[in-house]
C-alpha cells in the first residue's frame, strides 16, 4: 500500500525517509515517522558514516549564511543511547529541500504551525544558490503581463498551461518586493531603480539580478529570515529515502511539500550541484504521483567547457559551471572554432533564441565539424561594464587562465532543468493528499515544452506562495495518528555486510552511476531518434537488472538503504521516467527533438503523463521499501 489514512483522523499519511550523513539513518514522513536502529560498528559507506549519531536542532549566525555555512551547535548521541532511544519529532508541516521554493514556503506556513526544513546537504546546497542569471517578472512602464505571457507561451512551444502562466505572469512582480522587503539586494541602475537585464527568449528587459550571482543572493535572504523564525527548525545532511517508508526518526506532520530540485545527474554534465539526483521525483513516483511532461529535459546551451580552457582544471568537477544567459542577453556572440557566428543561420533571433534552439545549433555545429566546444565572446563590451555584470563568471575563468574581457569563453551544453516532474494544480497541490510540491520537482504548467530564461526562480517564489493557504487548511483539518508509525515496516542501514563489501557496492555504484550518465547522454541527449530510445531503454534496464543482482550476491538485502545507493536507485527511476515519456511523443516539440518526427503536431498539442496505474514496480528502483518483494 502506498499511503493510509488515519482511525478518526481526515489526515492522509505519507511518510518520507530521510539518511542523515553521519550516525544512525533517519526518517520521515508527512503525517508520521519511525525510529529504526543505529549502526553498532564503524562502517566505510560513501560518506563515511561514524559511531556517533548526529542530532540536531540548527542555531545560525548571520554571518554563517555563506559559502561557508557551517552550524555552531550540535548535540551528538552515541550508538548506545541512541538504540535505546526512540525519537519521533512532531511538526505541523514538513518541507523537503531548502531552495527557494522550500525557504519561502516554510516562512509563510510558519506564522501558522512549526516546520521541519529537511534537506541533504547544508542548507545553501540547492539549484538555487547556483542559479546566476536572475528573476523575470514585469517592472518596468514599458513592459506588460500580456507580453511576458506571449514569450513564455513562445519559448514552451504551445505547451503551455495558459492559466498558470497568467497567474505566475501576475503575480510574480510582488513575489520580487516580497524578496526585497526581506533583505534581498538586487542591482540597481545609475537611476536608483531595479537594473533589469534581457535574456533570450524575453522581448523586453525584465530580469531582476544581483551581478551574476542572483540565487545566492536570494538563498542568503532567505536563510537568514529562516534562521531568525523560531518556528522554523533545519535539519541538514538528511536523505530523503521514499514516501511512505520509514526508518530511524520520523518527523510526524500533517502536511508536506517536496521542494527537493532537479535529476540533472542522469546525464555526464549537468550545472545542476551533486545533491540534483532526482530524489523527490521519484518518491513521489513510488508513492503514485502523477508524473508529467519527463521528456523535456532542458540543456543550458552555453556550460564552460573545460577542454578549452587555458589551464585544464586538475580534475573533472561534479558540476559544469554555468555561463548565464545574460551574457548573451548581453550581447555576447557564439562563434565556431574558425571564428564564424553561427546563430544567425539557425534562427532570426540568432543569439537571443530560446534555450532549445541555441542548445540544438552548438550541438549541430559540434557534430558536422567534430569540435568539442564553441566560443561565447563578450569582449567587445567595456571592460568595466562585463566585470561589473559579470564577476563570479569572470573570477571562474580567470582561475583557469582565461581573461572573458579579452577572450572568448569556451562553452558546451550541459544539462540544466527539468521541466517535467510532479503534476500540480494552481496551489502546488498534487493527487497525493496533503502533499505539495514546488520548484523543479513540480510540474505546474508554467514552463511547456521549453522553460524561458528566468523564469524557474519567478515560478518557485509564486508557487511556494500559493501552496500555503491549502496547506494551512488542511494542517487545521487534519489531526495526528501517533500509532500509525508503527504501521510499515523499518528499511535496515547495512552495517551487517562489512566494510570491504561496503567498499565494493560503493565502487561499483559509481561504475553503474557513470555508466547510466552516458547511456543518457549518448541517446537521449539535444538530438533524439526512436532507434535512440528504445537502445536506450533495453540498456537501461539491463544496466539496472545487473546493478540489483550484484548488490543481492553481495549480501544486500532489500531493506538496505545507503546514500550512494538509494541515488542510484532515484538515478534509474528518472532516467526511465525520461525514456518513457520521450518514447510517447511522437513529434517534436521545444525540447524534446526526434529526427523520426521532425514537425510539431497541432494534434499532439498535450501534456505527457505517467498515471499511478502505469507504475512498473518490478525493479528496485521503481518500489518502495516498505513494499519489497521477498526472493
Amino acid at each position: 500500500m502506498t499511503t493510509s489514512i488515519a482511525g478518526g483522523s481526515s489526515n492522509l499519511h505519507y511518510r518520507l525517509s530521510f539518511r542523515q550523513a553521519k550516525g544512525c539513518r533517519q526518517a520521515s514522513w508527512i503525517s508520521s515517522l519511525t525510529f529504526n536502529g543505529c549502526l553498532r560498528n564503524e562502517i566505510s559507506w560513501s560518506d563515511g558514516l561514524s559511531k556517533l549519531l548526529q542530532f540536531q536542532r540548527y542555531k545560525f549566525s548571520r554571518s554563517t549564511i555563506s559559502k561557508n555555512w557551517k552550524p555552531l551547535g550540535t548535540r551528538k548521541v552515541s550508538v548506545s543511547s541512541c538504540l535505546r532511544d526512540s525519537t519521533v519529532k512532531y511538526f505541523d508541516f514538513a518541507v523537503i529541500g531548502s531552495g527557494v521554493a522550500g525557504l519561502r514556503y516554510a516562512l509563510e506556513v510558519a506564522k501558522y504551525g512549526t516546520v521541519a526544513v529537511i534537506t541533504k546537504a547544508e542548507p545553501h546546497e540547492s539549484n538555487t544558490n547556483y542559479a546566476q542569471g536572475g528573476v523575470s517578472a514585469v517592472l518596468s512602464p514599458s513592459d506588460s503581463v500580456e507580453s511576458h505571457m506571449r514569450d513564455t507561451m513562445v519559448a514552451g512551444a504551445y505547451l503551455c498551461d495558459e492559466e498558470t502562466v497568467k497567474v505566475v505572469c501576475t503575480e510574480g512582480p510582488d513575489r520580487i518586493r516580497e524578496l526585497i522587503a526581506m533583505g534581498a539586494m538586487f542591482d540597481h541602475g545609475e537611476d536608483g531603480n531595479l537594473h533589469l537585464a534581457r535574456e533570450g527568449g524575453h522581448s523586453h528587459h525584465r530580469i531582476v539580478h544581483a551581478a551574476d550571482m542572483t540565487g545566492r543572493e536570494i538563498e542568503r535572504a532567505l536563510l537568514e529570515a529562516v534562521v531568525n523564525d523560531p518556528n522554523i527548525s533545519v535539519f541538514e545532511h538528511h536523505f530523503a529515502i521514499d514516501l511512505l517508508t520509514s526508518q530511524v526518526v520520523r518527523f510526524i506532520s500533517k502536511v508536506t511539500l517536496l521542494a527537493s530540485g532537479g535529476a540533472g545527474h542522469i546525464y555526464p554534465s549537468t550545472t545542476n550541484p551533486p545533491v540534483a539526483t532526482g530524489d523527490g521525483m521519484a518518491m513521489a513516483h513510488r508513492a503514485q504521483a502523477v508524473i508529467s511532461n519527463m521528456e523535456f529535459v532542458q540543456f543550458h546551451p552555453t556550460a564552460l567547457a573545460d577542454e578549452g580552457l587555458p589551464i585544464k582544471p586538475i580534475k573533472a568537477q561534479e558540476n559544469a559551471f554555468l555561463i548565464t544567459e545574460a551574457v548573451r542577453g548581453d550581447g555576447g556572440i557564439l562563434y565556431n572554432l574558425d571564428r564564424e557566428r553561427f546563430m544567425p543561420l539557425y534562427d532570426e533571433r540568432a543569439e537571443l533564441a530560446p534555450r532549445d534552439v541555441v542548445a540544438r545549433s552548438i550541438d549541430d555545429q559540434l557534430k558536422k565539424r567534430c569540435e568539442k566546444y564553441v566560443l561565447l565572446d563578450i569582449s567587445h563590451k567595456p571592460r568595466e561594464k562585463i566585470l561589473s555584470h559579470f564577476p563570479n563568471i569572470a573570477a571562474e575563468c580567470l582561475q583557469y587562465g582565461l581573461d572573458i574581457t579579452r577572450q572568448p569563453i569556451p562553452v558546451v551544453p550541459a544539462a540544466h532543468y527539468m521541466c517535467g516532474g510532479v503534476r500540480a494544480g494552481l496551489q502546488g497541490e498534487t493527487n497525493v493528499q496533503g502533499l505539495y510540491v514546488a520548484g523543479e520537482v513540480a510540474c505546474t504548467g508554467l514552463h511547456g515544452a521549453n522553460r524561458l530564461a528566468s523564469n524557474s526562480l519567478l515560478e518557485a517564489l509564486v508557487f511556494a506562495r500559493r501552496a500555503v493557504q491549502p496547506s494551512i487548511d488542511h494542517m487545521k483539518s487534519s489531526s495526528l495518528d501517533l500509532s500509525a508509525s508503527n504501521w510499515w515496516a523499518r528499511p535496515v542501514v547495512p552495517s551487517s555486510l562489512g566494510s570491504n563489501v561496503m567498499d565494493n557496492v560503493s565502487r561499483k555504484t559509481r561504475e553503474v552511476r557513470r555508466e547510466l550518465q552516458s547511456i543518457m547522454w549518448k541517446y537521449v541527449g539535444i538530438v533524439r531518434s526512436t532507434t535512440r530510445l528504445e537502445t536506450a531503454e533495453g540498456e537501461i534496464s539491463e544496466l539496472e537488472a545487473q546493478w540489483e543482482k550484484y548488490l543481492f550476491e553481495e549480501g544486500w538485502e532489500q531493506t538496505m538503504v545507503g546514500l550512494e545507493a538509494c541515488e542510484m536507485r532515484n538515478l534509474f527511476c528518472c532516467a526511465k521516467l525520461v525514456v518513457s515519456s520521450a518514447l510517447a511523443r511522437h513529434e517534436s516539440r521545444g525540447l524534446h527533438y526526434t529526427i523520426d518526427f521532425p514537425h510539431v503536431e497541432e494534434s499532439k498539442r498535450l501534456p505527457t503523463v505517467i498515471l499511478p496505474s502505469l507504475v512498473n514496480n518490478n525493479t528496485w528502483s521503481s518500489r518502495q521499501l516498505h513494499k519489497q518483494v521477498i526472493f
